[in-house]
C-alpha cells in the first residue's frame, strides 16, 4: 500500500478550509471482498464510530460492509433507482436495514445539514469537493475512489469550536467557552432519544452532561417513562456531537435515589463526569472510584481503585483531583416520605455534613498517587489551575500546590450560607491571578491566586431558585 500526502486549500461559502489529500493503493489482494475493502477503508480513515455515508451503493453488499462495528450509522445512497430498490432488498432480506439504509438522491446535492457526516465513501458516483467538506464533521473524511486508488480527504478541525471538560467548562470552575460558533440555535442538528425526562417532580433525569473533541457524554436514567415508580437504569452514554450516534454505552448499576425530590440536586453529581481530550473519567457508581474510559470506544483503560468514594473530580494536565468521601454520604439513607412534595422535607434533613473528606491527587498515566491529606472541604469549591489547587474549607479559601500537596495559604474569613443544602452550593472560580468566592451570603470576594492577599469585596446577587450560587468571568469582568 503506497501513500502520496498533498494539503489543498478549498473555499466552502465564504470560508476557506484547508484540507488534507492523501492518496494510497488498494490492491486486489488487499481488498478480496467488500468486507475485506470496508475494514481497509475504516482502518485508514480513522473513523470509529459515527455516520457513514456511502456514495454509490451499488447493490447494498459493500454498503452493509461498512458497519464494522455497533457505533457506527450507514446510509448508502444512489442516484439510480433501480440500484436503490436492489439495495434495500438486500438489507432487508440479511436482517440488516435500521443501522443501514440506503436512499436516492440527485447526483449532485447530499441531503444532509451541514457538518452531518463523520466519513464518506464515494465510490461510483461523485459530487464536488466543496459539497463534501460541506457535510463532514470537522476532523471528518471522504475517502474518493479512483480506480484501485483511493484519496483521503480529512475536513480539519476549526480553531472556533471548544471543549466543554467539566461541569462548569474546565477545571478552573469558570463555566465560560472560547467558542466563537456557539450561538442562539437556528435549526435543529439532531434529535436523539428518549425526548422526555422520566418526571417533573422528581429527580432530573440527566445527572452530568459534558464534551470533547466532538463527542458528548451524559449520565441519564434510561428507566421506564411509563411511570417513575419503576426502577431506574442510570446509564454513561457517548454521541458524536455533530449527528447524535450512539458510540457506547455503560451501565451505572447504584446511583442516587431517582425518588430525590424536584429541584432539591444533589448539585455535586455533575462533577462526576470530565472528559479530556479521548478519555473520559467518571464514577461508575455513587460510592465507585474514578475510571477512566477509553472516549471513543467505551473501553476501560483504568480503575483507580484508591479513589473510592469520589463525590467529585477535576483533570488538569495529566493530573487528576478526586474529592473522596471516606464516610458514609449525607444522601444514603433517603428514601420518598410522599408521593410528590418532598422538598420541604430533604431541604430541613439533608445538608452538607462538614466532616473531613481526602483531596487525592493521581497521575493519570501511571495511576500513581502523588499525594493526599485530609480536610474540610465545602461542595461545588474544589477547583484546579496549572499551577495550584484550591477549594473553601467552610470558612475560607484553601490554597495547595498541585505537586506536592503543601499548603501554600489560606485567605481571611470568607462567609458561606451557614446550612449548605442539597441543591445549594458556594461558587470558587480562578480567572488568571484572581481567586473569587461567592458562599451564598450576598457577597462575593477576590483573592490574589499566588499569595491569598484580599483584592476586594463587593455585592453578589442571589443566584437562580433552588440552585447553586453563579458567578462567571467573561472578558475580564464578573
Amino acid at each position: 500500500m503506497s501513500w502520496i500526502h498533498r494539503s489543498r486549500r478549498v473555499r466552502l461559502g465564504t470560508v476557506a478550509i484547508a484540507a488534507t489529500i492523501c492518496l494510497f493503493n488498494v490492491s486486489p489482494a488487499d481488498a478480496a471482498t467488500p468486507a475485506e475493502e470496508a475494514r481497509l477503508l475504516l482502518e485508514q480513515s480513522g473513523i470509529t464510530g459515527g455516520f457513514v455515508v456511502h456514495l454509490g451503493c451499488g447493490n447494498g453488499e459493500a454498503t452493509v460492509a461498512l458497519r464494522a462495528n455497533d457505533r457506527l450509522q450507514v446510509q448508502g445512497l444512489s442516484s439510480d433507482a433501480a440500484q436503490v430498490a436492489e439495495a434495500r432488498e438486500r438489507l432487508t432480506e440479511q436482517g440488516s436495514y435500521g443501522p443501514v439504509a440506503v436512499d436516492t438522491f440527485d447526483g449532485q446535492t447530499l441531503p444532509y445539514i451541514d457538518n452531518l457526516v463523520n466519513l464518506v465513501v464515494v465510490d461510483g458516483e461523485s459530487v464536488a469537493r466543496d459539497e463534501l467538506l460541506r457535510v463532514l464533521t470537522p476532523n471528518g473524511v471522504a475517502m474518493i475512489r479512483d480506480g484501485d486508488q483511493w484519496s483521503k480527504l480529512t475536513k480539519p478541525w476549526p480553531e472556533e469550536i471548544d471543549d466543554w471538560t467539566h461541569y462548569l467548562y474546565d477545571s478552573k470552575g469558570n463555566a465560560v467557552a472560547h467558542d466563537q460558533r456557539a450561538g442562539p440555535p437556528r435549526h435543529l442538528q439532531w434529535l436523539g432519544s428518549p425526548r422526555w425526562s422520566r418526571h417533573h417532580d422528581r429527580m432530573a433525569s440527566m445527572s452530568a452532561l459534558v464534551s470533547a473533541q466532538g463527542r458528548i457524554f451524559y449520565i441519564m436514567d434510561e428507566g421506564s417513562r411509563v411511570s417513575i415508580q419503576l426502577p431506574p437504569r442510570w446509564t454513561l452514554l457517548a454521541r458524536d456531537a455533530f449527528n447524535g450516534t450512539i458510540l457506547w454505552r455503560q451501565p451505572i448499576p447504584e446511583w442516587q435515589n431517582h425518588l430525590w425530590p424536584l429541584k432539591s440536586g444533589p448539585t455535586q453529581l455533575a462533577r462526576r463526569l470530565v472528559a479530556v481530550d479521548d478519555r473520559v473519567f467518571v464514577t461508575l457508581g455513587f460510592h465507585a472510584p474514578v475510571t477512566m474510559i477509553d472516549a471513543g470506544t467505551g473501553e476501560t483503560r483504568r480503575v483507580f481503585e484508591a479513589t473510592a468514594g469520589t463525590e467529585e473530580l477535576l483533570v488538569n494536565n495529566g493530573l487528576l483531583l478526586a474529592q473522596v468521601n471516606r464516610g458514609a454520604m449525607e444522601t444514603d439513607d433517603y428514601a420518598p416520605a410522599l408521593n410528590v412534595g418532598d422538598q420541604g422535607r430533604v431541604a430541613r434533613e439533608y445538608a452538607w455534613n462538614q466532616k473531613p473528606r481526602e483531596i487525592m491527587a493521581i497521575d493519570i498515566e501511571t495511576g500513581e498517587t502523588l499525594w493526599s491529606r485530609e480536610t474540610t472541604m465545602a461542595p461545588l469549591t474544589m477547583t484546579l489551575d496549572e499551577q495550584r489547587a484550591y477549594f473553601h474549607d467552610g470558612q475560607k479559601v484553601v490554597c495547595l500546590d498541585r505537586k506536592t500537596g503543601d499548603q501554600l495559604w489560606t485567605s481571611e474569613p470568607a462567609a458561606r450560607r451557614q446550612t449548605i443544602t442539597m441543591n445549594f452550593g458556594p461558587k470558587l472560580v480562578v480567572y488568571k491571578s484572581v481567586v473569587l468566592f461567592a458562599g451564598g451570603d450576598r457577597t462575593m470576594k477576590a483573592f490574589d491566586s499566588a499569595t491569598g492577599k484580599h483584592l476586594w469585596t463587593a455585592p453578589h446577587a442571589q443566584s437562580g431558585y433552588q440552585s447553586p450560587e453563579d458567578l462567571l468571568v467573561a472578558n475580564g469582568l464578573v
